[in-house]
C-alpha cells in the first residue's frame, strides 16, 4: 500500500485528519524555518573570514532576543494544545457521524490474520471485504479474537485498536466511489504483512446488488463454521456468508471476560 494514500482522503474525518496534520506542521514551522535559515546567517556573518564582524566575547544577554525565543514557542504551543483539544472531541472516534441518512452497524473481528465483517442487521458476514454505501455514516464495533491489532483504512480516515474482550468504536463515512485499502496497522505475528482487506464505498444500488450477491453465497456462519474460520491462516481470500449467528459478536468478546463461550449468546458482552 502506498503511505501518500493517508493524504488522499475520500471521507470527511480523513480530511478532518489531514487538515489537522497539515495545520500542525505549518504552525511547527513557523519555528523551524527561522531556525534554519539564523543558523545559516550567523555561520555565514561570523565567518573566520569576515573581519568586520563584532567580536564580543563577554556578550551573555538580549532582552529582544529573550522575548522572542520565549514568546513564539510559547505561543505555538497554546495554539497546538488549543487545536489538540478542538479536535479531540471533533474527531472522538466513538462520536457518531452527525447525517440524515441512517448509518450501517458493521461488527468487525480481528483474527489471525484476516478481518471479519458482521452487518447484525443485514444477517450477512464476510471475510477480508467490507462494503458500503457512499455518503452513509458506517458505525464500526471492534473486536479481537486473537492478539491486539489496529483496525485502519487510511483513505477514510481513523485508526482503532482490536482488543480480545473488548469492544472499540470507529465511524467513518466515504465522501467518493472507491476501492480502499484496509490493514492492521500493529504487529500481529508471522501472517501480519498479508492481513490486509479491501473496503468498498460504492453507489446505493451497486451496494443492495453487493448485498444480494453476498446473500447468495451457499456459506453459512454459525459457531461450529466460526471455529474453522478463526483458525490462524495467511493471504485469507475473500469469503461471503450468505447467514450468520446473531450472537457471534458478542459471544467471541464473552469468552474472554468469563471464561465460557455461550453458544446460545446468555453471556452478554461487557460494553466498554
Amino acid at each position: 500500500m502506498n503511505e501518500m494514500h493517508m493524504l488522499d482522503s475520500k471521507g470527511a474525518i480523513g480530511k478532518a485528519e489531514v487538515s489537522l496534520i497539515a495545520t500542525s506542521v505549518y504552525a511547527m514551522l513557523i519555528v523551524v524555518i527561522p531556525v534554519i535559515l539564523l543558523t545559516l546567517f550567523v555561520a555565514w556573518k561570523y565567518r573566520a573570514s569576515n573581519k568586520s564582524a563584532t567580536y564580543a566575547p563577554k556578550w551573555a544577554h538580549s532582552t529582544g532576543i529573550e522575548v522572542a525565543i520565549w514568546t513564539i514557542p510559547t505561543l505555538i504551543i497554546l495554539f497546538l494544545g488549543v487545536l489538540t483539544w478542538k479536535t479531540t472531541h471533533e474527531l472522538d472516534p466513538y462520536k457518531p457521524i452527525e447525517s440524515n441518512v441512517k448509518p450501517i452497524n458493521v461488527e468487525v473481528v480481528a483474527l489471525d490474520w484476516k478481518w471479519l465483517f458482521v452487518y447484525p442487521d443485514l444477517g450477512i458476514a464476510t471475510v477480508n471485504q467490507v462494503a458500503f454505501p457512499v455518503g452513509t455514516p458506517v458505525n464500526f464495533k471492534i473486536t479481537s479474537d486473537a492478539v491486539m491489532n489496529s483496525f485502519f483504512i487510511p483513505q477514510l480516515g481513523g485508526q482503532i485498536y482490536a482488543m480480545a474482550g473488548m469492544q472499540t468504536r470507529l465511524h467513518l463515512i466515504a465522501d467518493h466511489a472507491g476501492d480502499f485499502a484496509g490493514i492492521s496497522a500493529n504487529y500481529s505475528g508471522t501472517g501480519f504483512s498479508d492481513m490486509k482487506f479491501r473496503a468498498l464505498a460504492m453507489s446505493q444500488g451497486e451496494f443492495d446488488a453487493w448485498v444480494k450477491n453476498v446473500k447468495s453465497s451457499p456459506d453459512n456462519l454459525s459457531m461450529d463454521v466460526y471455529a474453522g474460520v478463526a483458525r490462524p491462516s495467511e493471504k485469507a481470500p475473500v469469503k461471503y456468508f450468505s447467514t450468520v449467528d446473531p450472537k457471534l459478536f458478542n459471544n467471541i468478546v464473552a469468552k474472554y471476560n468469563d471464561g465460557k463461550f455461550d453458544v446460545n449468546g446468555a453471556n452478554c458482552a461487557t460494553k466498554w
